[in-house]
């Protein structure tokens, strides 16, 4: 995938990416919306398999790009019936709260859509109201809360 739009880039995810993408996962203020306020504890070794098992037809790891700086990562996976998950971070905190993460959704999912995938499904953190939002501005639904479904690495459920 390689989407560009007035200085915005979303392209796959290369091995080159790892460690930035590594960097970013383990941070815990950028993972803590997503519920992992300790990041995941991972190497870019494990990123670097991630990606390799990559494909069109299962999905991709993806950089979000903004005049030519790397300020977050994005994700789809097909999960049958021509479904897809999607994810988002805008992980550079100086990019956030910029509206571009409504203008970059807008575009992944357009491709998205042309693509093949009939429906786009997302879900995140009950306590992330900013991207909560962003995908109702979208034309999201909620469907479904799930209530205390899991602990945090601090016990907490979310």
């Amino acid at each position: 995938m390689n989407i560009s739009l007035d200085g915005i880039r979303i392209r796959n995810a290369v091995f080159a990416d790892c460690q930035q993408l590594a960097d970013w996962w383990n941070d815990g203020t950028v993972m803590a919306q997503a519920g992992f306020p300790n990041g995941i504890g991972t190497t870019p070794d494990e990123v670097s398999r991630q990606i390799a098992y990559e494909c069109d037809e299962k999905g991709h790891t993806l950089i979000i790009e903004y005049c030519g700086q790397s300020i977050g990562e994005m994700s789809y996976r097909n999960i049958g019936d021509r479904t897809a998950e999607i994810g988002i971070k805008i992980c550079e905190s100086d990019y956030q709260e910029r509206g571009l993460g409504r203008i970059i959704l807008s575009l992944f999912i357009k491709e998205l859509f042309s693509t093949g995938f009939t429906r786009i499904v997302l879900d995140t953190n009950l306590k992330n109201l900013r991207a909560q939002h962003v995908y109702e501005l979208l034309g999201f639904h909620k469907i479904r809360v799930n209530h205390d479904a899991w602990t945090d690495q601090l016990g907490e459920w979310q």
